[in-house]
């Protein structure tokens, strides 16, 4: 999966317009980036990627790009 099919995925996961995200973006300056928005990611991530990630893992990230490589 490419690069803006990712961000795609997480703009729609957030309700955000499209191009809203960027790899630099901080998750603490995203308004839409909330405890639903954790629980969203982990389904995410085992839905579309087959892959387990723990809270833990999540808690670490700062940016999208840290969410982005998480997807790989």
């Amino acid at each position: 999966m490419e690069l803006k099919e990712k961000i795609a995925l997480l703009e729609e996961m957030l309700e955000m317009d499209e191009g809203s995200l960027t790899p630099e973006d901080k998750l603490e300056d995203i308004d839409e980036w909330d405890s639903l928005a954790f629980i969203s990611l982990v389904a995410l991530i085992d839905e579309k990627f087959n892959r387990n990630v723990t809270g833990q893992v999540i808690r670490g990230f700062k940016t999208v790009q840290n969410i982005l490589d998480e997807m790989e």
